[in-house]
């Protein structure tokens, strides 16, 4: 089933609109809805997003989270921030890989606006805003022009998400085909042996 991957600045309103997504799937299909983020890995966000290591451990822990949950029945959401292009590129060929579709949840803010709501959270939820800043200019935004960035949602904080839409970019669409890089190759051709033989014959023959 599909895998719905939100992307934003810290603080920009993707796990509220990853809880209004499970809401109106649940409700409206009847199938389960997985959300998969870092919330539910119980990461210290100040603590990875100062440590380029300790992240990239993460990324994988969450991207081997995703690939765990997905199946033919229930629908996964990566709630995370998903800012490094080659990341979603990444996201994409597992996509690939397990024949699903897929889209892209974008949560458009300013920097301002995150830094606000990031003031809003209790204390303990809260990043630093020199980790705030830092995401910020790192952050690679999504182009709908890229594959792996299509089918894109582009939200911004006063929109209502476009629940009929992204419905049926994720139900209504045929996943993408597998390339060879994607595709677990055979180790030997059905024939192998007989053409083992028949070559180990010819170098005795000759």
């Amino acid at each position: 089933m599909p895998l719905i991957i939100m992307c934003g600045f810290p603080c920009s309103g993707k796990t509220r609109r990853a809880v209004e997504l499970k809401e109106y799937f649940e409700q409206n299909t009847g199938k389960s809805v997985h959300i998969v983020g870092d919330r539910t890995l119980g990461i210290e966000k100040n603590a990875v997003y100062s440590d380029s290591q300790i992240e990239k451990k993460v990324r994988g822990s969450l991207r081997a989270e995703a690939e765990r949950r997905v199946n033919k029945e229930d629908i996964v959401i990566l709630d995370s921030l998903n800012y490094i292009k080659g990341y979603r590129y990444e996201l994409f060929c597992l996509i690939k890989h397990i024949q699903t579709p897929h889209c892209l949840v974008y949560c458009l803010t300013s920097a301002e606006v995150s830094s606000t709501w990031n003031t809003q959270r209790n204390a303990e939820e809260q990043y630093t805003q020199d980790i705030v800043d830092a995401l910020v200019l790192r952050f690679e935004p999504p182009d709908s022009r890229n594959r792996w960035d299509s089918p894109l949602f582009t939200i911004q904080k006063e929109d209502t998400l476009p629940f009929e839409a992204i419905s049926d970019a994720i139900f209504k669409r045929k996943p993408p085909p597998p390339n060879q890089s994607t595709q677990s190759q055979p180790l030997s051709s059905t024939n192998f042996l007989y053409e083992l033989d028949k070559v180990t014959q010819d170098v005795l023959m000759n």
